[in-house]
């Protein structure tokens, strides 16, 4: 499947909660924009967590455009969908690579947020693009989140670091970089164990392993990305928050899109964080990762929601 096929089909409940509103707001041909009606598009645009900040900034877009006047459910998607892409830009760089040696990528995130599948889908990324990789399984605290990483390394056919179960974590991130310059491998792709934002402690741990990596390598980590479950919704946004203050997170993907009917929540977390949402994860296969691109998404997040929009 191609990236537009692959988004629809990961926003697939979101789309068809969309799909029964919108035609809710259009039960005759034409529609009067009055503040009834966009008082009733801002509640189905916030059933997709968007937030309040993007709904409004909808609405206002179509109660400017059409106010008092009859309009189409294919004007009024339209209009719906230019907004978007427009509060969705962001750089188009997907990774920042190392202009000379290898790139060094931290992954971070609380658990069970798909921190582990989605490193396996990014080392399987950059192989597809002819590139060695080394992982750093410098999770030590659970021997589950070891064992999972090395299970896809050997899918993947990719070298891992690890350490003994309790062992600093900043060690291993350590042995995974040094043996990354050993093997001149292209990319290290370091995992870390899954924390609350809340948990200070483990927080100050991410920012040894960051300044660790910083030591080795010339402006290591070239990426900080922070993986975040789509179907926590509105709880992404104080989990990129505190993040991003403890290790200056570069990047967000944005995992398990194919499991919630909130897909808005991507449009929330670019406007309230302003960090950029580099991929997402629509499926479970190693191939399942998405680079992403506003465009595209807004284009699969109204798939067939309306007549021929």
């Amino acid at each position: 499947m191609g990236l537009l096929e692959k988004l629809k089909q990961g926003l697939k409940k979101t789309t068809q909660i969309l799909r029964t509103d919108v035609r809710d707001l259009f039960k005759t041909k034409g529609r009067l924009v009055d503040d009834a009606f966009l008082d009733e598009l801002f509640a189905m645009l916030i059933k997709t967590d968007m937030g309040v900040q993007a709904a409004q900034a909808v609405v206002d877009e179509v109660g400017t455009a059409f106010r008092a006047r009859v309009v189409e459910i294919d004007e009024i998607l339209a209009r719906i969908k230019e907004k978007l892409k427009v509060l969705l830009q962001q750089p188009v760089d997907p990774i920042r690579y190392a202009a000379s040696g290898p790139t060094v990528i931290m992954v971070c995130g609380v658990n069970g947020c798909g921190k582990t599948t989605s490193i396996a889908k990014l080392a399987h990324l950059f192989q597809a693009e002819g590139k060695k990789v080394v992982l750093g399984a410098a999770d030590t605290f659970r021997a589950g989140a070891v064992s999972q990483l090395s299970i896809w390394a050997e899918r993947l056919r990719t070298e891992i670091v690890k350490g003994q179960q309790g062992v600093d974590p900043a060690s291993v991130a350590h042995q995974a970089v040094a043996r990354t310059l050993e093997t001149r491998a292209d990319v290290c792709i370091v995992d870390t164990a899954g924390r609350l934002q809340t948990q200070q402690n483990l927080m100050q741990q991410l920012g040894k392993i960051y300044r660790v990596l910083g030591k080795q390598v010339p402006e290591a980590p070239h990426e900080v990305l922070l993986v975040l479950d789509a179907t926590t919704g509105q709880n992404g946004i104080s989990q990129a928050k505190h993040f991003t203050d403890a290790v200056k997170c570069t990047g967000i993907v944005l995992a398990k899109l194919d499991g919630t009917a909130k897909g808005g929540v991507v449009i929330a977390i670019r406007q309230q964080v302003g960090i950029p949402v580099k991929f997402v994860g629509v499926g479970e296969k190693a191939e399942d990762l998405s680079l992403f691109e506003p465009g595209p998404f807004v284009d699969a997040l109204f798939e067939d929601v309306g007549g021929n929009a």
